[in-house]
């Protein structure tokens, strides 16, 4: 073992709670199978927890063959296996869930001495960081914990906060690599170290990050590069002088695995950052005939997945790309990604880990806990799309990627290999691999199943200030004393700078006032002006009719459209966001962006009743229609309006006292206010500072106190007492849980059958990947239709309270989902819904969706009243949507 497991187990072994904060696949685990062991030795209870599925399997599966099937059980959302075993292994939610239970409810917490919360720095995690939170401060005292965290820069922070929640808690750090990592740069058909290392010649002063010089050839590259000079190096015997300079030579995927598997660099995780190109990358690997696999492999390969798969029904396969994935897996080459049927990406797992599989596409979940090491990591580029922008990767998410590289007992070294893309800086790359920078932050908040569940068990004030003990909360006010002293600081030298200010003639300070005054006043006519004339197109937009043809003037989609439908931002914002046909047939939502003066129609053509947005001939006879109008399409001129700031009274007043004012004529004018400048600066700075002070100080117990506020406004609390509706809050466990539970109260789903239920529900767990501008197509169900109309008003209502209480909590339904959910539930066909009825949907997302969906209307049928329809359809709901692949998915 190595020095940190040795000092993990040992402290453990002495009654303490541990944090092991250590690179991937440096062994961080056998700490937490040491906590299962002294529990079995001691006759007492250790919960195993884990962030995903996946790993809760992988480790029961460790476990198992530890200490055999009798004394270890495994909790999932979808799994109950064993679960009075002494160690059990679960996700963290189901923890969190048992320790809000009833005290009837919460047995399972008897005898409990150890927990372990593997891959702990998931409670950065936006949506669900806040569960690893709860957890820890409401664990018993006596409880020992060990959190199993990667390499943070930020461990002594994370461990004193441990230590004021826990009590006794040692920190084992280590960031040594049990398998050294090198890295190198594929740059035109050379694989190049990015690092020079001690006892290789250089050239003089070398560039250098983190100490260490970087790679000369690298940087003579990129210069070549940006100068536009010709990097081809010395011409070769016979090559023709002169001519342009040749382009840096990027190599395909394909290439890329055949240089790795020459250089005896396989297996090999590829990161792409784009479930597309995951399995782009593997159809290009299959097409340019690579084969990384012996005829017996293949062999194996496919007697394993037929093996895995034999319960898949037969007329899925095609739909799910079975043979096409098959024929890559025989080769050696396979994709991982979310969008896939989770069954495939194990088996994918599986075989890789055998050393079947030994080139792998992936997205950056794989980097996150699933033990799947390879002797390889390549990252095709250094930037990805966050949902927002295009972005470059952080050092801390380069850490993560590069941290697969190199396999504990099998590679004596692990390599990280970046493609060269043209403008890639070595420096840059550099940087990013000496960097250590990967702090926790957390991301904690109060729910409203969170206050209801702690008012219940501790009244409010208790449960006030138990959530003044978050990690979030010991951040801030960490922060504080750091703001607090800067503002005593400031405060000191604006007197100094006051005084160097002041003029013989008069105040500098109260000349630089008005000239401030008289800016701020033309800033605000200006917003005014600019806020009329975004007035005026909001409304030249709602008087648009479906029909009407106009031309958008500004943007990518500028040019004649016209108008499928005219409703508000499905968002709730108040602001008409009409879908239009584009002449070159593309069905988009516009906004005022593409507005930014009033619009009016220029014609008028028809639409169908049966025009489907979704069909490509229904919207290129559409486009033929409004091609055929003859309409123009540029613009008309529009009368420039009088500025509001020449017939402003109050701006005339502020100049006339500016230019009266006795500093006005002072030759030293400017000078003085240069210092009343940095004076104004510095008070500007100073009350941000307070600002900020006065914000993070008990920053959670306030948002708690909203969240208080708006249960008390609705009945689900009644000072510190929980009525009948906040009890049943309490047991619905999801981000849609207050929407989710007025829905209840209110009988929204009461009158709908299975299949429209299933749909209705689909709305509060669906959320779509990117901004689909299409309205999706409804079922006929006018009761299903009537429910998320329902639903609809609740979020409205529900958000116009939040912004009362300074909360934004709920978001509204999302009606992506719909349709293949009832479709589903009323026994249509996976080919069906993945092709005809859900464009954009793979068959992972539809079988992760469709798990959601099942665990809430699991929680329906338990919150429902009893003898209500609603606890009986939500039954039948879950008996029709538990078949097929998701029946598969989930055994």
């Amino acid at each position: 073992m190595d020095p940190f497991q040795v000092g993990a187990c040992e402290a453990l072994a002495g009654g303490a709670s541990v944090l092991v904060a250590a690179p991937t696949g440096a062994g961080k685990t056998i700490v937490g199978e040491f906590a299962a062991f002294l529990a079995l030795r001691a006759g007492r209870r250790c919960f195993y927890t884990t962030p995903i599925k996946a790993l809760s399997n992988q480790k029961y599966a460790d476990l198992v063959a530890a200490h055999g099937a009798a004394n270890v059980g495994l909790l999932t959302g979808d799994t109950s296996r064993n679960g009075d075993a002494p160690v059990v292994v679960m996700t963290t939610e189901v923890l969190r869930n048992m320790l809000y239970a009833t005290p009837e409810h919460s047995r399972r917490l008897d005898g409990l001495a150890y927990v372990v919360m593997d891959e702990v720095h998931y409670l950065a995690d936006r949506q669900r960081g806040a569960v690893w939170e709860e957890v820890i401060i409401h664990l018993p005292a006596h409880v020992q914990v060990v959190s199993l965290s990667a390499t943070v820069s930020n461990a002594e922070e994370f461990a004193q906060w441990l230590v004021t929640v826990r009590g006794h808690t040692r920190v084992i750090v280590s960031e040594d690599r049990p398998v050294p990592l090198w890295q190198h740069v594929l740059a035109d058909r050379t694989l190049y170290d990015l690092f020079v290392e001690d006892g290789v010649a250089q050239p003089a002063g070398p560039a250098s990050a983190g100490g260490r010089p970087v790679n000369p050839e690298l940087v003579r590259l990129a210069r070549l590069e940006s100068s536009g000079g010709d990097w081809s190096g010395p011409r070769r015997p016979g090559g023709r002088p002169g001519g342009r300079p040749r382009r840096m030579w990027v190599p395909s995927r394909p290439q890329v695995i055949e240089r790795l598997d020459r250089e005896g660099l396989l297996p090999a995780i590829t990161f792409v950052f784009s479930r597309a190109g995951c399995d782009a990358a593997v159809a290009a690997c299959v097409a340019a005939g690579l084969r990384l696999t012996t005829s017996q492999q293949a062999l194996e390969i496919r007697a394993h997945v037929r093996a895995r798969t034999a319960e898949l029904p037969d007329a899925d396969l095609r739909v799910l790309g079975y043979w096409e994935w098959l024929d890559g897996l025989e080769r050696g080459i396979a994709a991982h990604h979310a969008g896939m049927l989770p069954a495939f990406k194990e088996v994918v797992e599986e075989l890789f880990v055998r050393g079947l599989v030994r080139a792998v596409f992936a997205t950056e979940t794989l980097a996150l806990g699933i033990n799947m090491p390879a002797r390889t990591v390549v990252l095709e580029r250094l930037s990805k799309f966050n949902g927002v922008e295009r972005a470059d990767i952080t050092p801390g998410e380069y850490t993560q990627l590069t941290g697969r590289a190199g396999r504990r007992g099998i590679d004596i070294e692990g390599h990280a290999v970046v493609i060269w893309q043209p403008g890639l800086d070595p420096l840059a790359v550099a940087g990013l691999a000496s960097a250590r920078t990967y702090p926790l932050r957390s991301s904690f908040r109060p729910s409203y199943n969170m206050a209801v569940n702690l008012v219940g068990r501790l009244g409010g004030e208790r449960a006030r200030t138990v959530l003044e003990s978050s990690f979030a909360q010991f951040q801030a006010d960490r922060n504080v004393v750091g703001l607090a002293r800067q503002v005593r600081r400031n405060q000191t030298a604006l007197d100094e700078l006051t005084a160097e200010a002041e003029c013989d003639r008069g105040s500098a300070l109260e000349y630089d006032q008005l000239r401030r005054q008289i800016r701020d006043r033309e800033k605000r006519l200006s917003r005014e002006g600019a806020a009329q004339t975004r007035s005026e197109a909001a409304a030249s937009l709602a008087r648009l009719r479906t029909g009407d043809v106009v031309r958008v003037p500004a943007g990518r989609r500028m040019g004649l459209a016209v108008v499928l439908d005219v409703d508000l931002d499905p968002r709730g914002r108040d602001e008409p966001r009409p879908v239009v046909l584009t002449a070159d047939h593309q069905v988009k939502r516009l906004s005022l962006i593409d507005f930014p003066v009033a619009v009016e129609p220029l014609g008028r053509v028809r639409v169908p009743r049966t025009f489907n947005p979704r069909d490509a001939r229904s919207r290129r006879d559409l486009a033929s229609a409004l091609h055929a109008a003859e309409l123009r399409a540029e613009p008309g001129r529009r009368d420039r309006a009088r500025s509001a700031a020449a017939d402003d009274v109050e701006l005339a007043r502020l100049r006339r006292s500016l230019r009266a004012h006795p500093v006005h004529d002072c030759p030293r004018r400017e000078e003085h206010l240069r210092k009343a400048e940095r004076v104004a600066r510095l008070r500007r700075e100073t009350e941000q500072l307070t600002r900020k002070v006065e914000s993070r100080t008990n920053t959670v117990a306030r948002t708690f106190d909203r969240v208080r506020g708006v249960l008390t406004e609705l009945d689900y609390l009644d000072g510190d007492a929980v009525t009948a509706k906040g009890r049943r809050l309490a047991r619905i466990y999801t981000e849609q849980d207050l929407l989710v539970a007025v829905c209840v109260d209110e009988e929204v789903w009461e009158p709908l059958g299975p299949p429209a239920l299933a749909a209705a529900v689909s709305a509060l767990v669906f959320e779509p990947r990117g901004d689909d501008s299409a309205p999706p197509a409804l079922p006929g169900d006018e009761a299903l239709r009537t429910a998320l109309t329902a639903a609809q008003r609740a979020y409205l209502t529900l958000s116009a309270l939040e912004d009362r209480h300074g909360l934004g909590f709920v978001r509204p339904p999302e009606l992506g989902f719909v349709t293949a959910a009832y479709g589903w539930a009323n026994g249509r066909s996976l080919e069906r819904i993945l092709g005809e009825d859900a464009t954009e949907l793979t068959a992972g997302d539809f079988v992760r969706w469709m798990r959601q969906l099942l665990d809430l209307l699991d929680q329906l049928a338990e919150v429902a009243a009893p003898g209500s329809r609603l606890r009986g359809t939500a039954r039948e709901a879950m008996d029709a949507v538990r078949r097929g692949v998701v029946a598969y998915s989930m055994d």
